[in-house]
């Protein structure tokens, strides 16, 4: 094998079994899959320590893709809970997992999350760092943060989000800014205190070929996090969130020429008239690499449902050019998510995906709608429900209040419009009172 990392293999003009893999599933010719992936415009996380995974592409002209957050904090520390969690997620298609834990030895854990998940596996190392090195912040150094990367990516990590554009220059903008909710980002915030108690500078900035050295190794796509990403509607678009975005272009580049495989983050909260432009900013200004976004929120007042306001921002995002949904559930700005939480939110997340890849005309999307529609017209309710995104839920809500008529749903009866049209269009009479 004369080839590291994905994109190394298809500069190359290789064609590896993963590419393979998800040029079947997304029903793409692989030649064209392979020159996406050459230039950055598609990736596929695929840690070669990952021998449980079936690979995902992300990126230009493929379905929308979407993440579930989950992991223990120091108040939650329910190991058994978390891989429910995760059962849960595979169960409904969810093509990537993030285990945010940022308490205690977080590696066992992740350890069995690898072996035995088909899903892509993503981490955070800068949230691991105090617990794995046990050491407060500041007795931490930049070199003690790159042996957290160094194990993440020996245990399997497929892709990893790397706050490295949060640099001085970054920083400075940011407080001239003068935010409503600053710096919202867990990985960031902490950078941002590293930095500001030490003097130094963000250590995955400075030492960033490094980080890529590690990275090539394991063939771990660097996500490119956004520590500056707006917190409020209010921060969207500001000085401190462009200014960040300016240095994950550069970084972006930076990657590319040592063959490591990006996604950038974005946004964050933001009113849903800046979405679009946002979009076409990102895609701008990172050289057309995959976009992941966390929502966005697109409105603040709504917690409790903010899997519903981050769903209404990730399909206008997705229509418009973002590639892959980070869920949020109910839970956001309120506590670590429950199992019905972690539902609630990968639902909405799919809907919203799905709904983006319908509007971007990815082929195939709209055939099972098609389906859908299909049966809805036929009244075929079992055939309704196999394709439904949640048919438990679907059966159930028709099975509270059964209709006396088959042919209908307790809303409409015997007036169920398809079954009187269907009627009409059979020959056959229209009748309400007949079985009085």
């Amino acid at each position: 094998m004369n080839y590291k990392t994905q994109m190394e293999a298809a500069k190359k003009e290789i064609i590896t079994k993963e590419m393979k893999v998800v040029a079947e599933k997304e029903s793409i010719d692989i030649e064209k899959l392979r020159e996406l992936m050459a230039c950055g415009k598609v990736v596929i996380p695929a840690n070669i320590n990952h021998t449980s995974l079936s690979p995902e592409g992300i990126g230009e002209g493929l379905r929308t893709k979407i993440n579930v957050n989950l992991g223990v904090s120091g108040d939650c520390i329910d190991y058994e809970n978390e891989f429910d969690k995760v059962k849960l997620s595979l169960e409904f298609g969810a093509e990537a997992i993030m285990d945010l834990s940022n308490f205690g030895k977080t590696n066992t854990f992740r350890k069995q999350l690898i072996d035995m998940s088909p899903a892509m596996i993503g981490t955070v190392p800068m949230y691991d760092a105090i617990g794995y090195l046990e050491k407060d912040l500041l007795e931490i150094t930049a070199k003690d943060f790159l042996k957290v990367v160094e194990a993440h990516a020996a245990q399997g990590v497929d892709f990893m989000t790397i706050h490295a554009g949060i640099n001085k220059r970054a920083v400075e903008a940011f407080k001239k800014t003068k935010r409503i909710t600053n710096i919202v980002s867990r990985g960031g915030s902490l950078l941002f205190a590293w930095m500001e108690m030490t003097g130094n500078e963000n250590p995955f900035y400075e030492y960033y070929d490094e980080v890529l050295d590690i990275l090539y190794k394991y063939d771990v796509t660097i996500s490119l996090g956004d520590a500056l990403r707006p917190g409020s509607i209010n921060d969207s678009t500001d000085a401190g969130q462009i200014s960040e975005l300016v240095e994950l272009g550069a970084l972006t580049k930076r990657a590319w020429e040592k063959n490591v495989q990006v996604l950038v983050e974005g946004p964050g909260h933001m009113a849903i008239n800046e979405i679009a432009a946002n979009m076409v900013l990102q895609k701008r200004l990172c050289h057309g690499a995959p976009f992941y976004v966390l929502g966005p929120l697109v409105t603040d007042i709504a917690p409790g449902y903010d899997h519903i306001t981050s769903a209404i921002g990730g399909a206008i995002a997705a229509s418009n050019g973002a590639d892959f949904l980070c869920y949020v559930t109910p839970a956001e700005h309120l506590r670590l998510p429950n199992l019905s939480d972690v539902k609630e939110g990968i639902i909405a997340s799919k809907i919203a995906a799905h709904a983006a890849d319908i509007a971007k005309g990815i082929p195939g999307a709209r055939d099972i709608d098609n389906k859908m529609s299909d049966a809805r017209r036929r009244i075929d309710w079992e055939e309704m429900f196999s394709y439904a995104i949640d048919s438990k839920k679907a059966r159930e809500y028709f099975e509270s209040t059964p209709p006396a008529e088959k042919h209908s749903c307790s809303m409409c009866g015997k007036m169920c419009a398809m079954r009187t049209t269907n009627k009409i269009l059979n020959g056959e009479k229209v009748e309400f009172c007949s079985d009085k």
